[in-house]
């Protein structure tokens, strides 16, 4: 696994790291506060690209995570979803953005080239029986040049081993339809489902910083801005959260407080003025819009009930 996530991945920073270990700790903090059950695993939103075409077409998919050791073999029953995906990609569904659930078979342990993705759609009324996932997806156009997506070599030493078995699984799974198709992809740290709304989520590490317009605030980099607007776009009763770590300084990294905040209240109270930031999760600079900490949700069981 460590291997291929070394091939495949083009800059293993410690902001990356970072990331990591925050999606652990909200899963961790959200099962302590009895909401582990309202979180789905991570997965890839992905659209088509092309001249008068780019953005016309979404997906999301969502992979079973390989884990080492476990039989994959081809003559099994293929797993079936977690009963609340259902609910998930009902609401995606209705908003115009597709949703599969996509699980492995594996011909020869330790072999990544021997693993082929298999996938149903859900959200839909009528249960769809298991297929190639790339006999699957239709709405996409078909790569016509092979391209090296397993061309790096960056060190895996560092990654959390809490995090391989996921990281590996989400790699394999954008390279394999990466080799088929042309497409934007980016991935979906979880979704939450709430009493009213579902609700994708972005997580971050961070430390407060000060400015004398914003006063304290947390940065988000614009691409997962943007990508939180996209779902607000979509309306329905699709919303999303901008959760963030807030930790002492980056030396220590210690937890003082987990927040959230609503897409609607991060868009009305964001700064218009964006600001150049540090180093971003694949290595370059960032681009910074300012939120206010005080319009933040500190993170307890009476505000994840009231979602």
């Amino acid at each position: 696994m460590l291997d291929y996530l070394s091939a495949s991945i083009s800059s293993i920073n410690q902001n990356k790291i970072n990331g990591m270990l925050a999606e652990i700790d909200l899963r961790n903090t959200l099962n302590n506060l009895g909401f582990g059950g309202r979180i789905s695993q991570g997965g890839w939103i992905i659209r088509n690209v092309g001249n008068g075409v780019f953005g016309h077409q979404s997906s999301v998919l969502f992979p079973m995570t390989i884990e080492p050791d476990n039989d994959y073999a081809p003559n099994r029953n293929l797993e079936e979803p977690p009963i609340a995906l259902h609910t998930i990609c009902s609401t995606m569904h209705q908003i115009g953005v597709h949703s599969f659930y996509c699980v492995p078979t594996i011909m020869r342990q330790n072999d990544p080239s021997s693993i082929v993705w298999h996938t149903k759609q859900l959200g839909i009324p009528n249960p769809q029986p298991y297929t190639l996932l790339l006999n699957t997806i239709q709405q996409f156009s078909q790569r016509n040049r092979n391209y090296n997506f397993l061309r790096y070599h960056s060190d895996t030493s560092i990654i959390p081993a809490g995090s391989v078995p996921e990281e590996f699984t989400k790699e394999h799974l954008r390279v394999s339809f990466q080799n088929a198709f042309m497409s934007e992809m980016s991935d979906i740290d979880g979704i939450i489902w709430g009493q009213q709304f579902t609700y994708p989520i972005e997580i971050k590490e961070k430390t407060a910083a000060f400015d004398k317009k914003v006063g304290d605030y947390f940065g988000i980099d614009v691409g997962p801005f943007v990508k939180l607007a996209f779902y607000a776009a979509k309306k329905g009763n699709l919303h999303s959260l901008f959760f963030v770590r807030e930790i002492n300084n980056t030396t220590d990294r210690q937890l003082i407080n987990w927040w959230f905040i609503t897409f609607d209240k991060l868009a009305q109270y964001a700064s218009w003025v964006a600001q150049g930031g540090g180093r971003n999760m694949q290595g370059g600079s960032s681009t910074v819009v300012k939120i206010p900490k005080c319009e933040f949700t500190p993170l307890t069981e009476a505000a994840m009930a009231a979602l």
